[in-house]
């Protein structure tokens, strides 16, 4: 994936591969020893509460997904399901 500031991720819609959406970028989360991103957190939107999207959730029910998920960040940031 090419170079992405993170000041152009911040608000964007996120939708899994299968079309799903997902909610909004809450963060991103990164090993401070090796500075790799580690995950994208995601403020879930109600609609996909109400579908059940099988996704891990950290304690305040964001949805929390690998950064290696990511397939694409366009208008949308596009993640694996």
């Amino acid at each position: 994936m090419s170079d992405i500031l993170a000041e152009n991720l911040s608000g964007k819609a996120v939708m899994g591969s299968d079309g799903t959406e997902l909610g909004m970028l809450y963060n991103i989360t990164m090993d401070l020893k090796s500075g790799e991103l580690d995950e994208v957190l995601i403020e879930p939107d109600e609609e996909s509460v109400q579908r059940n999207v099988n996704l891990d959730t950290d304690k305040a029910g964001r949805y929390r997904v690998p950064v290696e998920a990511v397939q694409a960040v366009k208008d949308y940031i596009v993640v694996s399901r």
